[in-house]
Protein backbone atom coordinates (compact mmCIF):
# COMPACT_ATOMS: atom_id res chain seq x y z
CA UNK A 1 0.00 0.00 0.00
CA UNK A 2 1.54 2.96 -0.95
CA UNK A 3 1.03 6.42 1.57
CA UNK A 4 0.99 9.76 0.48
CA UNK A 5 1.42 13.07 2.46
CA UNK A 6 -2.11 13.90 2.68
CA UNK A 7 -2.50 10.31 4.58
CA UNK A 8 0.26 11.31 7.19
CA UNK A 9 -0.87 14.96 7.49
CA UNK A 10 -4.53 13.81 7.81
CA UNK A 11 -3.21 11.34 10.68
CA UNK A 12 -1.84 14.05 12.28
CA UNK A 13 -4.13 16.50 12.46
CA UNK A 14 -6.85 13.06 13.85
CA UNK A 15 -4.42 12.85 16.70
CA UNK A 16 -4.11 15.98 17.82
CA UNK A 17 -7.63 16.25 17.49
CA UNK A 18 -8.03 13.45 19.27
CA UNK A 19 -5.56 14.11 21.78
CA UNK A 20 -7.33 16.98 22.70
CA UNK A 21 -10.49 14.93 23.27
CA UNK A 22 -12.00 17.23 20.64
CA UNK A 23 -13.29 13.49 18.34
CA UNK A 24 -10.66 13.38 15.74
CA UNK A 25 -12.26 9.85 14.90
CA UNK A 26 -14.72 12.31 12.91
CA UNK A 27 -12.01 13.35 10.96
CA UNK A 28 -9.80 10.36 10.54
CA UNK A 29 -13.24 9.08 9.23
CA UNK A 30 -14.68 11.43 7.16
CA UNK A 31 -11.15 11.41 5.49
CA UNK A 32 -11.39 7.59 5.25
CA UNK A 33 -15.06 7.91 3.15
CA UNK A 34 -14.88 10.82 1.53
CA UNK A 35 -11.41 10.92 -0.19
CA UNK A 36 -10.12 7.18 0.68
CA UNK A 37 -13.10 5.80 -0.97
CA UNK A 38 -13.29 3.25 2.18
CA UNK A 39 -16.55 1.99 3.14
CA UNK A 40 -17.63 3.48 5.90
CA UNK A 41 -17.70 0.24 8.28
CA UNK A 42 -13.60 0.07 7.29
CA UNK A 43 -13.36 3.72 8.63
CA UNK A 44 -14.51 3.06 11.65
CA UNK A 45 -12.95 -0.26 12.47
CA UNK A 46 -9.84 1.71 11.14
CA UNK A 47 -10.27 4.31 13.38
CA UNK A 48 -10.29 2.62 16.47
CA UNK A 49 -7.06 1.23 15.53
CA UNK A 50 -5.90 4.36 14.60
CA UNK A 51 -7.26 5.50 18.54
CA UNK A 52 -5.12 3.16 20.46
CA UNK A 53 -2.28 4.75 20.48
CA UNK A 54 -3.29 8.34 20.46
CA UNK A 55 -5.81 7.77 23.63
CA UNK A 56 -2.25 5.57 24.94
CA UNK A 57 -0.10 8.70 24.83
CA UNK A 58 -2.90 11.28 25.98
CA UNK A 59 -3.85 8.95 28.91
CA UNK A 60 -0.07 8.99 30.09
CA UNK A 61 0.05 12.80 30.14
CA UNK A 62 -2.92 13.51 31.29
CA UNK A 63 -2.15 11.02 34.23
CA UNK A 64 1.01 12.48 34.31
CA UNK A 65 0.12 15.89 34.93
CA UNK A 66 -2.62 15.07 37.14
CA UNK A 67 -5.22 16.42 34.97
CA UNK A 68 -7.96 12.95 35.38
CA UNK A 69 -7.92 10.81 38.46
CA UNK A 70 -7.84 7.31 37.46
CA UNK A 71 -10.45 6.09 39.82
CA UNK A 72 -12.94 8.24 38.68
CA UNK A 73 -12.59 7.27 35.23
CA UNK A 74 -13.29 3.25 36.48
CA UNK A 75 -17.16 3.46 36.02
CA UNK A 76 -17.43 5.05 32.64
CA UNK A 77 -14.39 2.53 31.83
CA UNK A 78 -16.58 -0.31 32.44
CA UNK A 79 -19.49 0.93 30.78
CA UNK A 80 -17.36 1.92 27.92
CA UNK A 81 -16.37 -2.00 27.59
CA UNK A 82 -20.09 -3.34 27.74
CA UNK A 83 -21.21 -0.77 25.17
CA UNK A 84 -18.52 -1.57 22.76
CA UNK A 85 -19.47 -4.85 22.83
CA UNK A 86 -22.90 -4.06 22.12
CA UNK A 87 -22.38 -1.55 19.66
CA UNK A 88 -20.39 -4.14 17.42
CA UNK A 89 -23.22 -6.80 17.48
CA UNK A 90 -25.84 -3.99 16.24
CA UNK A 91 -23.16 -2.70 13.63
CA UNK A 92 -22.80 -6.12 11.63
CA UNK A 93 -26.74 -6.21 10.95
CA UNK A 94 -26.79 -2.23 9.89
CA UNK A 95 -26.44 -1.65 6.12
CA UNK A 96 -23.77 0.99 4.98
CA UNK A 97 -25.93 3.79 3.97
CA UNK A 98 -27.96 3.59 7.10
CA UNK A 99 -24.51 3.63 8.93
CA UNK A 100 -22.90 6.68 7.18
CA UNK A 101 -26.54 8.76 7.96
CA UNK A 102 -26.12 7.76 11.79
CA UNK A 103 -22.43 8.66 11.43
CA UNK A 104 -23.59 11.67 10.10
CA UNK A 105 -26.38 12.80 12.35
CA UNK A 106 -24.42 12.20 14.81
CA UNK A 107 -21.33 14.77 13.50
CA UNK A 108 -24.16 17.16 13.23
CA UNK A 109 -25.65 16.61 16.98
CA UNK A 110 -22.07 16.75 18.53
CA UNK A 111 -21.04 20.23 15.98
CA UNK A 112 -24.42 21.77 17.51
CA UNK A 113 -23.65 21.11 21.08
Amino acid sequence: MKYSFIDILAGIISAIIASMGLGGGGVYIMYLTLLKDTPQINAQGLNLLFFIPCAAVSLIIYIKNKMIKPKAVIPMALGGGVGAVIGNFLLTGIPQSTLKIIFSVFLIIMGVY
